[in-house]
């Protein structure tokens, strides 16, 4: 059994083979994209890529309707504390009170040592049972102020698409859910089996950010962003000393407005984009190849091996070695 690294490195007390089931909390008053959006990614095998594959159980205190729709839930909500994962999908009216059984459901499962994930405004809940207290957390940007206001203890961060503290992680609204889900998957399985289940989805396997791997940033919706062609040309040649003057000529601007459009588009700076995508880079060749780490390091435009060492522990929070040991594929 392979051992799973939470975003600071710390080695968590399950292993890969134990993160199979998850509990998908249903209540009252849900929407249903998000629980619906769950149901797709996590119940379907991406061509028995990955052994064992999770197994979902929908929890509600009985029959609930979310959305539209009526759901006749698998278990009740006691089961989130017997879960590896527990997620809470969005809640309609974040002005109502949470349903207490609720908040107690994901307190149990917090204390028990499930992974706590919230979609959109599930993190109301998730701060509701305090499990967000003293950690980063984002939502749906229309309600990030509520959320902030409403419980002063969680740093509430309106800019990012998810938050990754290890063991609970929330997501903001609607798409951002997928990118949180593709990323749990790219945890537990590597990013061999996201990017099969990205495919399927047809969406983009990982949407670029110019933060660690764990906080991705917000892109926008469109294709036809100004740098929508420079993105391909730098990815192609990553094994290259690229710096800001070569990204500038190569899109037809100057540095300065580059680095503004950047900031636009990505959230972030041209170089740390780049860095971002070296590790990558990286990251990708100890899953699939049997390279040396100074070869990875060539690779992906990060030098020597010391270099690639140095970046990649600060990046992952975990060493090259210790990361492919993790994800390799059999």
């Amino acid at each position: 059994m392979r051992r799973t690294f939470d975003s600071v490195g710390n080695a968590n007390a399950r292993t890969v083979s134990d993160m199979t089931t998850i509990a998908l909390a249903a209540t009252d008053g849900m929407l249903h994209f998000e629980l619906a959006m769950a149901l797709e990614i996590f119940v379907r095998d991406p061509s028995g890529l990955a052994a064992p594959w999770y197994s979902l159980v929908v929890c509600a205190p009985g029959t609930v309707r979310v959305g539209r729709f009526v759901v006749e839930p698998d278990d009740d909500l006691d089961r989130l504390a017997r879960a590896d994962t527990v997620i809470v999908p969005s809640i309609e009216d974040v002005d109502a009170p949470v349903p207490a059984d609720l908040v107690e459901a994901v307190r149990a499962a917090h204390a028990a040592g499930a992974r706590l994930v919230s979609f959109c405004t599930g993190a109301f809940v998730l701060a509701a049972a305090g499990v967000l207290d003293g950690l980063r957390a984002t939502t749906h940007w229309a309600h990030t102020d509520a959320l902030a206001a409403r419980y002063p203890a969680v740093t509430v961060d309106p800019d990012v698409l998810y938050v990754d503290n290890g063991t609970v992680l929330a997501s903001a609204g609607k798409a951002a859910a997928i990118d949180l889900c593709l990323h749990l998957i790219r945890r537990d399985h590597g990013s061999t089996v996201a990017n099969a289940v990205a495919r399927r989805l047809v969406v983009p396997p990982h949407r670029a950010g110019g933060q660690a791997q764990f906080v991705t940033t917000p892109v926008p919706a469109r294709e036809d962003h100004p740098l929508g062609a420079l993105f391909p040309w730098a990815l192609a040649r990553l094994d290259r000393p690229l710096t800001v003057e070569d990204l500038a000529r190569q899109a037809n601007m100057s540095s300065r407005h580059l680095a503004r459009v950047f900031r636009a588009v990505t959230g972030t700076t041209p170089l740390q984009w780049l860095a971002t995508q070296r590790i990558r880079r990286a990251q990708e060749l100890l899953e699939n190849t049997d390279d040396g780490i100074d070869t990875i390091a060539s690779a992906a435009g990060l030098g020597t091996g010391t270099t690639l060492r140095r970046h990649f522990h600060r990046a992952v929070g975990v060493p090259p070695d210790a990361y492919r040991r993790t994800f390799r594929n059999a």
